[in-house]
């Protein structure tokens, strides 16, 4: 009487488990290929973005303005503050209602760097409602 140990092979020899080591294989050398091209897709132009022609949505019966000036001074409607009390002069403008949209405009010549300050500043004191306040140019409709 014979006995078979491994069933998985039949008569004539032939193994029928799936070999799945040439298909980790693939996947991984897609995987290197994928993480080496993915930084090279980035794009980086510099890009002069037009003016928008959208029409002016209505404002809110108390808006509150958070400008920054070129020297790089910061201001609620028209009191000056300083990054250290942005988040107390929102919470006292608003009420505490972190709800409240924030119109935000910057002077051309204010750099990348300070309006993200800005932005990080509001994003801490609780406010996610930010509007960025461009100047309108008449345009097509």
């Amino acid at each position: 009487m014979a006995m078979h140990l491994n069933e998985d092979i039949d008569g004539d020899g032939e193994m029928h488990d799936i070999n799945v080591t040439p298909f980790i294989d693939v996947m991984l050398v897609l995987l290197i290929i994928f993480m080496v091209a993915a930084p090279l897709a980035t794009v980086d132009i510099r890009v002069d973005l037009p003016n928008s022609t959208a029409l002016a949505q209505p404002r809110p019966v108390k808006p509150v303005y958070l400008s920054v000036k070129a020297d790089k001074q910061l201001f609620i409607g028209d009191r000056a503050v300083d990054m250290n009390t942005l988040a107390d002069a929102l919470n006292l403008q608003t009420q505490g209602n972190k709800d409240t949209t924030i119109f935000f405009q910057a002077d051309k010549q204010v750099d990348y760097e300070t309006m993200m300050s800005v932005m990080d500043g509001l994003r801490k004191a609780g406010y996610f409602k930010v509007g960025l306040v461009g100047m309108e140019t008449p345009g097509q409709q």
